[in-house]
């Protein structure tokens, strides 16, 4: 791979995130047509909505615009009201939507965003149970509330609240976020180094009751984007929170590299491969941009970024324009799987996917390092 291509695709993503701006207009964006690019958006940014900030801010250091610094921080805006929400999905909008925002840009207000985002989580920290739990307002279909558990909760979740307490100097932050990571190795890491999406747990002492899935295709099997998610989470832990949880996250990625698709990997690890079943770039995406973490976290792990770079190179096959002959919006990133079990935007461009191949083409492509985000 050339730094060109990774140049002339960091160019098309800025070109998508411009018409995205115009074409949301306040709202969020959630997931597009392929074809035409259509984004169907949300008005509360739902789970992904913190992500659109974030590209917005990966947008300005990729290309110094201070254009695109405003409109971090008016997105970033547009997310402080769900400060309460009951959902730990509160992790993905206000660190993605906030803190990337302040880390990146040095804005002010949203630095303040991301505090208020992160006191909420830990309003809503069992400290019993050592977790956040999913809560009733919890961006699923069934089976949240109170003493269920995500492994989507766990990434930005911590770096959020580890970030906040050496922000303000208050332990509380930091012990929330430590004991909330190690609890989901406990509820969705399984002992081979895979993961469970979901868990059901004790609200009184936080021990594991049942696991299950949200989004795979069955409750033993390793949804794409749960491995992924799980990746992106303890290298962050381990970053943010604790050295301690580095082994952890090189046991994550140590399945992940186990597994025989250095492209773009199956929905579900379990459902196989073929031209009817769907993949997901969106889970691609994240897990090369946990490989770039561990990269450099483990230097002499240069599988890690051997990998990651793979992904990459695949996932740029589907970012449009696939060719001179592709009269698509620039800059959409094809075939991501939304939710394959109810069959919700399985070939879709998927807001998280944007935000992950960019955060992955600023770092090959030199332009700033990420490891922190």
């Amino acid at each position: 791979m050339t730094g060109s291509r990774y140049t002339a695709a960091i160019d098309a993503m800025l070109e998508r995130i411009d018409s995205t701006a115009k074409q949301t207009s306040g709202k969020f964006p959630h997931y597009s047509d392929p074809e035409s690019g259509e984004w169907t958006t949300t008005a509360d940014g739902n789970w992904t909505g913190g992500f659109w900030g974030g590209l917005a801010a990966l947008g300005f250091v990729a290309s110094g615009e201070e254009r695109l610094s405003r409109l971090a921080d008016e997105i970033t805006e547009q997310v402080l009201p769900r400060e309460s929400s009951d959902t730990a999905f509160r992790g993905f909008l206000f660190w993605y939507g906030a803190a990337v925002n302040h880390l990146v840009t040095g804005s002010d207000c949203a630095a303040q965003t991301a505090l208020a985002g992160a006191r909420g989580l830990l309003a809503s920290f069992n400290d019993r149970a050592g977790v956040i739990p999913l809560g009733a307002e919890a961006e699923e279909a069934e089976a949240v509330g109170e003493g269920a558990a995500n492994i989507d909760a766990v990434p930005g979740t911590v770096a959020l609240l580890s970030w906040a307490s050496a922000q303000t100097g208050d332990p509380r932050f930091l012990d929330a976020a430590i004991r909330h990571a190690e609890r989901h190795i406990e509820l969705c890491i399984r002992a081979d180094g895979s993961v469970c999406q979901s868990a059901l747990f004790d609200t009184t002492n936080g021990a594991l009751l049942r696991r299950y899935t949200h989004k795979g295709m069955n409750d033993d099997s390793t949804w794409g984007r749960a491995q992924a998610w799980a990746m992106v989470a303890y290298a962050q832990a381990a970053q943010w929170a604790s050295p301690s949880f580095l082994p952890t996250a090189v046991r994550l990625a140590d399945w992940w590299l186990g597994t025989p698709t250095a492209g773009i990997v199956s929905w579900d690890f379990d459902a196989g491969t073929g031209p009817h079943v769907p993949i997901d770039t969106s889970a691609t995406a994240i897990a090369a941009a946990a490989l770039l973490k561990l990269a450099r976290l483990v230097p002499d792990r240069t599988d890690f970024r051997d990998r990651a770079v793979a992904h990459v190179d695949a996932l740029l096959d589907h970012l449009t324009p696939t060719g001179p002959h592709d009269d698509r919006p620039a800059g959409i990133l094809m075939d991501g799987c939304f939710d394959k079990r109810r069959d919700f935007a399985t070939r879709n461009e998927l807001i998280w996917g944007d935000y992950f191949l960019l955060e992955c083409l600023i770092s090959l492509d030199g332009r700033s390092d990420t490891l922190t985000l």
